[in-house]
């Protein structure tokens, strides 16, 4: 079973904010909306950019590169040019700390 992966303090990660961290090898960015953790692959679908440095407009992220929207909640693909989804994952709050996984490989 894979380990919860320390992201940032909930008081350090303010709301409107991404951080991006590596977990087995998979590059995660992990969204503040309103105090809510969301969690997607950081990579878009559609030719590699980076997503963690897009643009959030409500629980949705905009690639900085095309403007290909993906849900933060399934990682849907919502917009072209991206047609593939994104993998998304759990996020917790312990001990006052975000903490990301990925279980895919459990």
């Amino acid at each position: 079973m894979s380990e919860w992966t320390d992201v940032d303090g909930a008081a350090e990660f303010l709301p409107g904010t991404s951080r991006c961290v590596e977990v087995d090898g998979v590059a995660i960015a992990v969204f503040n909306v309103d105090g809510h953790y969301y969690a997607i692959e950081d990579l878009c679908s559609h030719e590699s950019s980076t997503l963690s440095n897009g643009t959030l407009s409500g629980l949705e992220i905009i690639c900085p590169r095309h403007e290909a929207r993906f849900s933060l909640l399934t990682g849907e693909a919502l917009s072209p040019p991206a047609y593939e989804p994104v993998p998304v994952f759990p996020v917790r709050v312990e001990a006052g700390r975000v903490q990301v996984r990925d279980p895919r490989f459990d």
